[in-house]
């Protein structure tokens, strides 16, 4: 492929991303000491950049900055702070054709969706900025004679970000400009498989961090793999971290920030059905069904991995998705004629070949098969075929999540609450959806007997999330809330306060003394 066609090199010297980029940063200044690291793009498998690692002394340098930045950032009104998220909002339209394909390039999903994603960076901007002046409280009436109780939240201090490379920029997004808009500074470590998207945003930022003479620190930048992630799990002066990734992951971090007695704000794994009643729309199932399971090649945290279908509408659905998979068109993902784009790396088509096989050995069929693809346009040895196959639900297999295009049909039988037992039947908690006309069955499914998951919708599919809902999910998807609603909670300290604006001092419980 010869990507000066789609201009992927405009696109990396609009974004400041060089062949041997410096990897750390506190702001506008940029530095560099560890090993590198290789950016090979799953497009077409030839090396992008180089990155280098953030050494331990790399470290030190970033937190103390940032601790000093956030001395003086805090102090700013929430207003001001809106202000520079507002800003970044508008440098992100103006780079966001060249900060979408890089997405596209670095990552490997489709241009349109690159584009998505950042268009999801600048709407939560913009509810940032409404935010910034929201940041509310609650008055409540005191027990106590000439007494006012209020409670107020305060700025928390440095925010760690840790993210997947499936969400290169916009899941840093929904954290750092909510974090700003509440007095925090971000340090963000973004996926070694993605590095540059990291850099790339961190250089819009730096141009309106100096436009608006803020000191260094409010936003930073970390690169290198678990090890560089450990620094901030385990470091005191990162009162919160946000961790988006595998549950594995999420439980290590967890640990060592609950051993510290920090907070944490996990987005872990997913294990997402629809459920396909007998009273659904069969067009709106396939539609939201096959976007569900294919878009980014499966690799959403919230893409359809189970269709669990009623007997009466099984078969039907069943031709109707085969039908509907012979259509898709896989390769470029900068060619907005395919569908389907490569998966990150080559560790992930193993894992995707070996749920192809488990899944049969477990007595499964596959219906739509799957494969890898090869020759001219799939040098990468990243792109992969759609699958789909037949199975129950208690296989070993359908309890895990592959993150890769591969979708298991399940059948139940009698009522939706079979449906329902079966959905929640897996340890993940995220996203959840069922297709139905039926308004008994709908209400059921968003009851408190309904969908245990963070997000259970109707008529929809289960991936896409709007910015104003808070973003997460249950169980083994680690219980954390991103995005909107009062997902800011979370990037602050509550503080509950008593005046007491009397003459007199009345003690708790009726004591007293004689002074």
């Amino acid at each position: 492929m010869n990507i000066s066609e789609f201009g992927i090199n405009k696109a990396l010297e609009i974004l400041g991303v060089k062949k041997n980029n410096l990897g750390s940063s506190t702001g506008s200044t940029f530095f560099s000491s560890g090993k590198n690291i290789d950016s090979f793009s799953p497009v077409d498998g030839k090396l992008i950049a180089s990155v280098s690692s953030t050494t331990n002394e790399d470290y030190e340098k970033i937190i103390k900055t940032a601790s000093g930045a956030f001395i003086q950032w805090r102090s700013r009104t929430a207003p001001e702070r809106g202000e520079l998220v507002r800003q970044f909002g508008n440098k992100l339209r103006e780079f966001k054709e060249p900060l979408g394909k890089l997405v596209s390039y670095e990552m490997g999903k489709s241009y349109q969706e690159g584009l998505g994603e950042v268009q999801e960076m600048i709407d939560i901007c913009d509810f940032a900025v409404g935010l910034s002046r929201q940041l509310h409280g609650l008055t409540m009436h005191s027990e106590r004679p000439g007494h006012r109780m209020y409670e107020q939240y305060h700025s928390l201090g440095i925010v760690g970000i840790i993210s997947a490379f499936n969400f290169p920029v916009a899941v840093w997004a929904w954290n750092t400009a909510l974090a700003w808009v509440c007095g925090d500074v971000c340090v963000w470590k973004p996926s070694e498989k993605t590095p540059l998207c990291g850099i790339a945003c961190q250089n819009i930022i730096a141009s309106v961090l100096k436009e608006n003479n803020i000191p260094e620190g409010v936003s930073c930048l970390v690169n290198g793999d678990f090890k560089v992630g450990e620094f901030m799990s385990k470091d005191t002066r990162v009162p919160l971290i946000s961790a988006t990734g595998s549950t594995r992951m999420g439980k290590i971090v967890a640990s060592e920030v609950a051993g510290r007695l920090g907070k944490s704000l996990l987005e872990l794994g997913g294990n997402n059905a629809i459920i396909v009643s007998p009273d659904s729309d069969i067009k709106m199932t396939v539609m939201g069904s096959v976007f569900g399971a294919v878009g980014t090649a499966g690799q959403r945290c919230t893409s359809t991995r189970r269709l669990i279908i009623h007997e009466t509408i099984y078969n039907e659905v069943k031709s109707a998705l085969v039908e509907a998979y012979k259509q898709l068109k896989i390769g470029n993902p900068l060619d907005e004629s395919n569908h389907v784009g490569p998966l990150i790396d080559t560790q992930a088509v193993v894992s995707y070949n070996k749920a192809l096989t488990e899944v049969v050995k477990e007595g499964g069929k596959i219906i739509v098969e799957g494969g890898v693809l090869s020759g001219d346009g799939y040098e990468s040895g990243c792109y992969v075929k759609p699958a789909i196959a037949e199975a129950e639900a208690n296989f070993n297999i359908v309890q895990h999540e592959t993150f890769a295009p591969v979708l298991y049909l399940l059948k139940y039988t009698g009522s939706v609450e079979n449906a329902i037992n079966i959905q929640n039947d897996v340890k993940q908690g995220l996203s959840s959806s069922i297709m139905t006309n039926n308004l008994r069955e709908a209400e059921l499914f968003l009851s408190v007997n309904g969908s245990d998951c963070g997000i259970a919708n109707v008529n929809i599919g289960t991936s896409g999330a709007e910015i104003g809902g808070a973003f997460g999910g249950e169980k083994d998807t680690g219980g954390g809330r991103e995005s909107g609603s009062d997902a800011w909670k979370v990037y602050m300290r509550r503080q509950t306060n008593t005046i007491n604006y009397t003459t007199d001092l009345p003690l708790a419980q009726g004591i007293k003394f004689d002074l």
